[in-house]
């Protein structure tokens, strides 16, 4: 059989690990994953790994926070009124919130992590909590075809 190429369709399950060992996100346990490679459903980091493996291949890949959840913005942290929140809700750290941002006129809803909480205003963390952060994926390519 041929290594997997661009456009095959692939089943493969994935275990995605931070540098501590924590797991992050994985396959569920005897379910792998179909898949076309090229179509952009997983990090394109990780498709890529996959091209020239063959079934019963098993690779470790260590994706840069660049080719995975971007690299931290500090500009993206910013201090708010408490007042925005009214009494809907008590922001606590570590709550992550779904906020509207506005962003070229449009409004967009995005998760955003509450850093601190004080009586006047709220730090608020709007950078992907993953973001640069090394992600490391380890692969099991199961089949090439349907």
């Amino acid at each position: 059989m041929c290594p997997v190429q661009l456009f095959d369709v692939v089943s493969v399950s994935y275990t995605a690990t931070l540098p501590s060992g924590e797991v992050i996100d994985a396959s569920p346990e005897g379910k792998p994953l179909t898949l076309a490679i090229g179509s952009g459903r997983i990090l394109r980091a990780v498709e890529a790994s996959l091209l020239g493996m063959e079934p019963g291949q098993t690779k470790t890949v260590h994706i840069q926070p660049e080719d995975a959840f971007g690299p931290y913005h500090q500009g993206l942290v910013q201090e708010v009124p408490r007042k925005v929140f009214a009494d809907r809700i008590d922001p606590k750290p570590g709550m992550v919130l779904s906020l509207n941002l506005e962003k070229e006129g449009a409004s967009h809803q995005v998760p955003a992590t509450v850093l601190a909480a004080g009586k006047e205003s709220v730090t608020i963390d709007y950078n992907h909590p993953l973001a640069g952060r090394v992600v490391t994926y380890t692969v099991t390519l199961h089949a090439i075809g349907n």
